[in-house]
């Protein structure tokens, strides 16, 4: 008993030291490409480009950084001003400072835009968990809004069952569990092994969680690997560090709430609004897309037929256009203000 204790213990220390190593070596390799910030005591990653207004400012999807707009963010900083950043406890961002609550999502993505934001309204861009994000500060900041473009948002959530709940309190077991498990260098060993030509064995490590926990892996693998390839190893990187298991739990458990104050959003008057609806979504789903765009008398409804939930992986350009569109709607309407006068 106190041969296999010990093994165990020397086991675990190993697998510290390694994620030690493995983490300091990847912090040099792979710096943060943008400028840290401080909101309310949280450090946080932004990243610019271009110049220009309105302002475009992209929000990511749960457990997404800053790089899930690599293939679409340069080309709108060719038109206009872009920024995207990592949430806290994601990309390059320091770890959540307690619960990720709406009040203080909203409190540093206002923050953001303060910081980040020349003058004027902005474009906000958000995608699925990013898209109710993006609304509900809509619902409390209007003004600060000069136009939406939501990618897949996730409506079926605003009136969560108790199938989902059941999905959700296991996500963030499995969340939890993956902090854990990087910070005793599993999860590093386990991708370096999955890109390294070895795919057997993390698969059949993350079976061991159940068919649903090996499916999401096979599934944000394959979406990973539609970003540029020189951003493959920097997702590969942050994702081994426990702070982004512990920022997605924390997440997760903020759905809920994210989508009910999202929901309070009853119009946008006359806002440009653009909802881009994946083509593999049910039709019960595209409907309720198809509603939203009851909120903007400037509104349009996109399928992106070609695309998956990450529609700025399967179809960045259509993506881009959208947002070139919105900007130039916008700027015809502050140009037409100005010549009148008022």
């Amino acid at each position: 008993m106190i041969v296999l204790v010990s093994v165990v213990a020397l086991v675990l220390a190993a697998g510290v030291l390694y994620q030690f190593v493995g983490a300091r070596a990847s912090a040099r390799r792979y710096t943060a490409p943008g400028v840290m910030i401080s909101v309310e005591r949280q450090r946080l990653h932004v990243v610019c480009a271009g110049d220009g207004q309105p302002q475009v400012l992209f929000e990511s999807g749960i457990a997404a950084s800053s790089l899930s707009w690599a293939s679409v963010l340069p080309e709108v900083a060719t038109f206009t001003r872009a920024c995207a950043y990592d949430r806290a406890g994601l990309g390059w961002s320091a770890p959540c400072r307690g619960a990720r609550t709406v009040p203080r999502m909203l409190c540093e993505l206002d923050g953001v835009l303060a910081d980040a934001a020349r003058t004027g309204p902005a474009v906000l861009v958000g995608h699925s968990f990013g898209a109710l994000l993006v609304c509900a500060y809509a619902a409390a900041s209007p003004t600060a809004i000069a136009g939406l473009v939501l990618l897949d948002p996730p409506s079926e959530w605003q009136a969560i069952t108790r199938e989902q709940a059941r999905l959700l309190r296991g996500g963030i077991h499995l969340s939890r569990i993956g902090g854990i498990l990087a910070r005793i260098g599993v999860v590093r060993a386990c991708l370096a092994l999955l890109t390294g030509g070895a795919p057997g064995v993390p698969r059949n490590v993350v079976r061991v969680f159940g068919p649903t926990a090996a499916r999401t892996l096979e599934r944000l693998v394959g979406e990973v690997q539609k970003l540029p390839p020189d951003v493959h190893p920097v997702v590969q990187a942050l994702w081994c560090q426990p702070k982004c298991f512990q920022a997605m739990a924390s997440h997760l458990a903020s759905l809920e709430e994210t989508a009910a104050v999202a929901s309070r959003v009853t119009s946008l008057g006359d806002v440009p609004l653009v909802i881009i609806s994946s083509g593999d979504q049910p039709p019960e789903t595209i409907a309720k897309h198809r509603q939203l765009t009851r909120l903007s008398s400037q509104s349009r409804h996109i399928v992106a037929t070609n695309s998956g939930h990450w529609i700025q992986f399967d179809e960045p350009a259509l993506v881009i256009a959208a947002i070139r569109d919105t900007v130039e709607r916008v700027r015809r309407t502050s140009e037409g203000t100005t010549g009148s006068g008022l």
